[in-house]
């Protein structure tokens, strides 16, 4: 099971979601159609296979608007779904439930798909030893939405921002001088808790920032003979991260040269949304 995230992560991105749908006066449809004090019955339900992630979306979405409202999650965040697959059932005041649903609805269908996608990414490599993990491409507001359902997919999360990790890449490197002492300048920088990680895009560079001891290099867009090579070179002085051209189609080759993590920025950036549905009982 995949914990989720505290509410106080969420809570603003879907009040922000919900305060941007109903806009200065409210939901018009819900006032003019639904009597205030209706109730209704519904069921959230997959339409597709896939990986759910965002049930929490869908529970503070309601909420925010009716907070009376009973929201029975019968799914986990991480959960293998089937097409029917009900993932919660919700009893609430029929205005509260309709102006809140196609924001808990675009919040669960996009991060149940960036798991999804992800899911297909580490089936892909099962077997070998590399790990998938994603980028800083992700939609911004949603980071740390969208690495959670990473997570839920089976994926790792890279760095959540620049705060966390010195990441040196090509245009730190021309600034700064070259791509050695980029890491001879960021090791006397990083405290003891800071990794350091540099991008390198030959062979060349690999031999030259290796005995500056990077915790982890990115070997950006190599060839499969060369991304065994680096392994072969390495041998373990650091993680090697292959990046760049990865897709389904060539995950598995490239896991197979023996890269211990394989960074795809398609998992949050173009990942399709789950069709996820509300349905009235």
């Amino acid at each position: 099971m995949i914990p989720p995230l505290p509410d106080l992560l969420i809570e603003p991105i879907v009040r922000a979601a919900l305060a941007e749908d109903l806009g200065r006066a409210g939901d018009l449809t819900a006032q003019a159609c639904i009597d205030p004090d209706a109730r209704l019955a519904a069921a959230f339900v997959s339409r597709k296979p896939g990986v759910v992630a965002g049930l929490s979306c869908v529970r503070l979405a309601i909420h925010a608007l009716d907070l009376a409202a009973k929201v029975e999650l019968t799914a986990a965040d991480g959960d293998a779904l089937r097409p029917g697959a009900v993932l919660a059932r919700v009893e609430a005041n029929a205005r509260a439930l309709l102006s809140a649903e196609r924001t808990a609805l675009n919040l669960l269908g996009r991060l149940s798909g960036v798991a999804t996608l992800t899911r297909a990414y580490v089936d892909a490599v099962a077997g070998t030893t590399a790990r998938i993990t994603d980028t800083r491409k992700t939609t911004p507001g949603l980071r740390a939405l969208e690495k959670h359902a990473v997570r839920c997919g089976g994926g790792v999360n890279h760095r959540f921002g620049l705060d966390d990790a010195i990441l040196i890449k090509d245009n730190h490197i021309a600034a700064c001088g070259g791509a050695a002492e980029a890491v001879r300048r960021a090791r006397a920088f990083a405290g003891h808790l800071v990794k350091v990680e540099v991008e390198v895009d030959t062979l060349a560079q690999l031999d030259e920032v290796l005995p500056e001891r990077p915790d982890v290099v990115m070997l950006d867009n190599f060839s499969l003979p060369d991304l065994r090579e680096a392994v072969a070179r390495a041998r373990g002085q650091a993680t090697l991260e292959a990046s760049g051209g990865v897709n389904l189609e060539t995950v598995r080759a490239i896991a197979e040269t023996g890269v211990d993590v394989i960074s795809v920025g398609a998992l949050t950036h173009s990942a399709p949304v789950l069709d996820i549905g509300l349905d009235a009982l």
